[in-house]
């Protein structure tokens, strides 16, 4: 099964500017994540960023990079622009991993593109069980409701879903309902255009 990876790499963090060139053990952060990539298996690996010093330090260690526009409002957006750019068919398997994930385990990465191609989905993500109760009420741990073909109904950084009755009595034990997030996101290439284009909606509008 091939699949190509995605690495969007903004210069221009908002929190911190040239994040993708901070350095880890002597290289920058991109590198570590191209390396990560490298290690999944992808058949094409791909960093897109708008800034040439990002470019070269990709390209200083073997990587491919596509220049994309600086005005993109999220790395979705980034990556629609390289699939149109690269030209991939409909079908083709796009795995994001985002540009500030140094420590992403490569087996997650394989993971989301199997998942994928085992279905007929235009997109997968991952999730794992929560067991533990200072991670099932910890705002930073992203929580997600999936419906029972294992479809995503709802993501919050709430504890969902509430268990009512139990956290009535305590809080000291979750149950086996709660799930977290793991922020890797994969694609069919055609998918991906049309979902740039839904935008983003209030929560609760008609």
């Amino acid at each position: 099964m091939s699949f190509v990876v995605i690495i969007p790499a903004r210069f221009a963090s908002t929190r911190l500017p040239g994040k993708p060139l901070q350095d880890i053990n002597g290289k920058p952060m991109i590198v570590h994540v191209l390396e990560r990539a490298r290690e999944s298996g992808a058949d094409r690996i791909i960093v897109a960023t708008d800034h040439e010093d990002v470019a070269r330090a990709v390209e200083a260690a073997g990587g491919e990079v596509c220049m994309t526009r600086a005005d993109h409002q999220s790395g979705t957006e980034r990556l629609a622009e390289v699939v149109e750019k690269c030209a991939f068919s409909d079908d083709t398997i796009i795995v994001n991993i985002q540009g500030d994930e140094p420590m992403i385990p490569p087996a997650i990465v394989r993971q989301v593109a199997d998942n994928l191609a085992a279905s007929s989905s235009g997109m997968a993500t991952l999730a794992v069980p929560i067991h533990d109760a200072e991670e099932a009420f910890n705002p930073n741990a992203v929580k997600v409701v999936m419906d029972a073909e294992g479809y995503a109904l709802y993501f919050s950084r709430a504890t969902i879903p509430w268990d009512r009755d139990r956290f009535a009595q305590t809080r000291e034990t979750i149950g086996d309902s709660l799930l977290r997030h793991i922020g890797i996101y994969g694609y069919r290439a055609g998918f991906i255009r049309p979902l740039c284009q839904l935008g983003a909606e209030p929560a609760g509008a008609d």
